[in-house]
């Protein structure tokens, strides 16, 4: 299941950004992981009177802050740079075989030897949180990683140098260890199911470098998806957080973290009172994986999937727009093994109700390698179960087809309730329109630009390969398949489109094509 990279630097442009000072930076995923121990403060941690209230806020969050800062530390650490200029390219072109060319030449190979000679090294300033008095710190992957030198900093200014004993792209977290002569203050994690909407919070971090800094707001919206991955379940805040940030807690009123600092909406680079932290309910399982084994087990389906739509669940037969659908499932995965099919909608994944893809992305890598798991799914008119075996997820291989010419080769056919011209997959038209040799269907030539299709995003080098339940070979099958679907009194025609090596359902109100 597939599920960028913001940069830090200011733009003029509305984002979504990660908030380690010159970290570039990748968030989100999920694993399946065993529970953390229980962890409580140490005798270190400064004990204090919690915070007093009035009708339901704090009066102060001064107490709060005195108990919680000791445990939260600056990360800063080095990297290596390679620099885009000067590695062989320049900014004008030289005629091979001209005077200056072999000037050039020379002059090419000693600016790389002095970038070899002299890497430009890059620092980066985030922030962390101490959740163990033998010095397990917590912070984000993209303030550390490819890092090659990490230092921790805490409140009374002392340094220790810090070594990666895991990190996971995919939910942006990090554990580091330090090593230190006597018990490390630290902050247990909480529980962030028991966050609501409007309840009080305090963010503690090192913003720009300048230092701790304390400031406060309230859970504004649990559960955000900012399209960082299969994995986003943010917690928003309003709490003030900037670059620097990142990998700083979000605390609740009782001095528990209930979540990770890592990212800003922000048109300007700076804080707009919109902040996500990650939820300690999703971080502690990854923490707890990281310090036992230094890496993340997930398990792996194999299966491209999609959303439903109303007009899918029309088109479909179904009841109801919840589940997750397969747009196409990968050769020799678990997924194939167990008879799952392209068109199928999983309902139920072992004990987890499925109602988005989101919610079967997390299951499955919440599922051990290994395990056998009962999968119910709506086929054919009807609910079937298939049991599959999970495996462990492999790297993700991303693949593209070439976009083509987008005028239409011969033989090819209009389909007026479509408004598009399709073409026989054939050598010409894979070459032409830059298709995979496996690629199976009718490709699109062209488009009109009001048509159904083109109002669900489809455009010409797109294959049709199927429509409804046949599969389509020649143009000719599309408009036979929509002719008898307008004969069994059908409104949606449901169509499997490849675009860019990825398989989509798309539906097709045939009333209105």
């Amino acid at each position: 299941m597939q599920p960028n990279n913001p940069q830090n630097k200011t733009s003029n442009r509305t984002r979504v950004r990660l908030l380690a000072g010159a970290a570039v930076a990748t968030i989100l995923g999920l694993g399946a992981v065993a529970a953390l121990p229980t962890v409580s403060p140490a005798d270190t941690t400064p004990q204090t009177a919690a915070p007093s209230f009035i009708a339901g806020a704090p009066s102060s969050f001064a107490d709060l802050a005195a108990k919680v800062s000791p445990a939260v530390v600056n990360v800063s650490s080095t990297h290596v740079m390679v620099q885009e200029q000067g590695n062989g390219q320049l900014p004008f072109d030289v005629p091979e075989g001209s005077p200056f060319d072999q000037f050039f030449k020379q002059f090419q190979q000693q600016q790389q030897r002095e970038q070899q000679k002299h890497p430009q090294k890059v620092h980066s300033l985030g922030s962390g949180f101490i959740i163990d008095a033998s010095g397990y710190v917590v912070t984000n992957n993209h303030v550390v990683d490819g890092a090659k030198d990490i230092e921790v900093t805490l409140t009374d200014g002392s340094v220790y140098p810090a070594k990666v004993i895991g990190t996971d792209a995919k939910t942006d977290l990090a554990l580091l260890k330090v090593e230190a002569k006597k018990p490390l203050p630290f902050v247990p994690f909480g529980d962030s199911d028991k966050m609501r909407t409007g309840d009080w919070v305090m963010a503690v971090g090192n913003p720009f470098g300048l230092g701790g800094t304390v400031t406060a707001g309230i859970v504004s919206a649990r559960g955000r998806d900012i399209h960082e991955g299969p994995y986003d379940d943010f917690l928003q805040i309003d709490a003030a957080i900037n670059q620097g940030n990142s990998g700083g807690p979000t605390f609740s009123t009782d001095g528990s973290v209930i979540g990770i600092n890592t990212a800003i909406f922000s048109p300007s680079g700076g804080s707009v009172g919109i902040g996500f932290a990650i939820p300690s309910n999703l971080a502690k399982p990854i923490i707890a994986e990281l310090k036992d084994q230094g890496h993340i087990d997930r398990g792996w389906l194999g299966v491209a999937i999609q959303p439903l739509t109303l007009d899918l669940t029309q088109g479909m037969g179904l009841k109801s727009d919840k589940g997750a659908l397969i747009s196409s499932v990968e050769d020799n995965s678990p997924a194939a093994a167990a008879g799952i099919k392209s068109g199928d909608v999983v309902m139920r994944f072992g004990d987890h109700e499925i109602e988005s893809p989101k919610d079967l992305s997390r299951a499955v890598a919440d599922t051990a390698s290994g395990a056998t798991v009962p999968v119910k799914v709506w086929r054919d008119g009807s609910e079937q179960t298939v049991e599959v075996k999970i495996a462990e997820m492999k790297e993700e291989v991303a693949s593209a087809a070439q976009p083509g010419d987008e005028s239409g080769p011969g033989a090819s056919d209009t389909v007026d309730q479509l408004g598009a011209t399709l073409a026989p997959v054939n050598d010409l038209t894979r070459q032409q329109f830059g298709l995979s040799e496996d690629a199976k269907g009718v490709v699109i030539a062209d488009l009109e630009q009001d048509s159904a299709l083109a109002e669900q995003g489809v455009r010409p080098g797109d294959v049709i390969e199927r429509v409804n339940d046949r599969k389509i070979v020649n143009p000719s099958d599309v408009a036979k398949a929509l002719q008898d679907a307008q004969a069994d009194k059908r409104s949606v025609a449901v169509m499997l489109i490849e675009s860019d090596g990825n398989d989509r359902f798309v539906a097709v109100q045939i009333s209105q094509s």
